[in-house]
């Protein structure tokens, strides 16, 4: 039978989200019901709210999230009670793509893509937002968008892999493979930005540079494995790294935000046979300039990573592996936890930039 769930929903954008009560539909095969015990806040889930790249409305978002197996589909090889993690990353891997590694570019459609779960009071469609719509109690995605992962983990730390760490460490691991001793810039240093950070320490770089206008977030930064902090608002990034490699640039610049001077900047920091790797997410309709003579006879690369071309099943455990032994920080991402009635509050403080991950945590009264 069809569930009733609470769901922060999106009608209009740029305006405060409404908490209702939704129909969830009955998994599909192939497809898992997830209770949400914590779903994190990323930044394309406010810049999608705002407006700023459209989008189907009513919606529900919320894409980072963590929580059990109530219900399973036919064809499923999980079993209800797992603990998993949701994603939006969903693959049929069959096709091309998906052979080749490649499963945040399966071109599959699924029968979720062609019709939403989600539907209000009235009857009517409410989007799946981001393929996932984790602003709910309880989700209904496909088994490709989960991974299992064991008890010892805080569901407010686990979501993070979800997104922001997976994005962040993939783009430096999967996407860029960074070599060691390499040189890093880190242009923005939020929730995805100090995650490029933990991979370039991972990747065992020798020169790490954060950029961002929060000290907070520099601090941070370096704690979490930053060799250099610079403020772009009091310091100039150019010539700190210039002074910092003998002019020899960064093997690799990472943006991590959509801000248009991260982008603009980027060119005059890296270096011959370096790498530009764009992470973060601009509004749509933000361009970036390079100049082409130059890229080809430095023997430039500009790589564009999506969800840090991350492969799920191999990747998420292994960072759950690092987590456990110390070497990758989940649980001090966390900026704040609250309750799906305070939802609007939390996205208006990741929107300021005040926020790294704040954190939607469901109360579900032992059920």
């Amino acid at each position: 039978m069809p569930t009733t769930v609470r769901a922060a929903v999106c009608r209009e954008f740029a305006t405060p989200l409404t908490v209702e009560h939704l129909t969830l539909a009955d998994p599909g095969p192939g497809e898992v019901r997830v209770r949400v015990d914590a779903v994190a806040i990323c930044h394309s889930d406010v810049s999608y709210a705002d407006g700023e790249w459209g989008g189907d409305l009513p919606a529900v978002w919320g894409h980072e999230a963590a929580g059990q197996i109530v219900e399973v589909g036919d064809g499923v090889g999980f079993d209800v009670g797992e603990r998993v993690v949701v994603t939006l990353i969903r693959s049929c891997g069959e096709c091309s793509r998906c052979q080749r590694g490649a499963e945040v570019a399966c071109g599959e459609r699924f029968a979720l893509d062609r019709l939403t779960p989600l539907s209000d009071a009235d009857g009517r469609p409410i989007d799946q937002g981001m393929r996932t719509g984790a602003f709910a109690e309880q989700v209904i995605v496909h088994a490709s968008q989960i991974v299992p992962i064991d008890e010892d983990i805080p569901a407010a730390s686990a979501s993070l892999l979800a997104c922001g760490v997976i994005t962040g460490v993939g783009a430096v691991l999967n996407t860029a493979q960074v070599a060691p001793a390499s040189t890093v810039v880190v242009l923005g240093c939020g929730g995805v930005g100090l995650n490029v950070v933990q991979g370039a320490a991972l990747a065992k770089a020798d020169t790490i540079v954060a950029s961002d206008p929060q000290v907070a977030k520099l601090d941070l930064a370096i704690h979490l494995g930053a060799t250099h902090a610079v403020d772009p608002m009091t310091d100039d990034i150019t010539t700190a790294v210039d002074e910092l490699t003998g002019g020899r640039m960064a093997d690799y610049v990472f943006i991590a935000t959509g801000a248009p001077a991260a982008l603009a900047s980027a060119e005059r920091l890296v270096g011959t046979m370096g790498a530009i790797v764009v992470v973060g997410m601009p509004a749509t309709g933000v361009a970036g300039q390079f100049d082409p003579g130059a890229l080809a006879a430095r023997n430039q690369r500009i790589l564009g990573s999506k969800m840090g071309t991350s492969v799920i099943a191999r990747d998420i455990p292994r960072l759950v592996s690092r987590y456990h032994d110390g070497g990758l920080e989940l649980d001090g991402l966390v900026s704040r936890r609250f309750t799906i009635d305070e939802i609007n509050e939390a996205m208006d403080e990741v929107r300021s930039g005040a926020a790294l991950r704040n954190v939607i945590v469901f109360d579900h009264g032992g059920g």
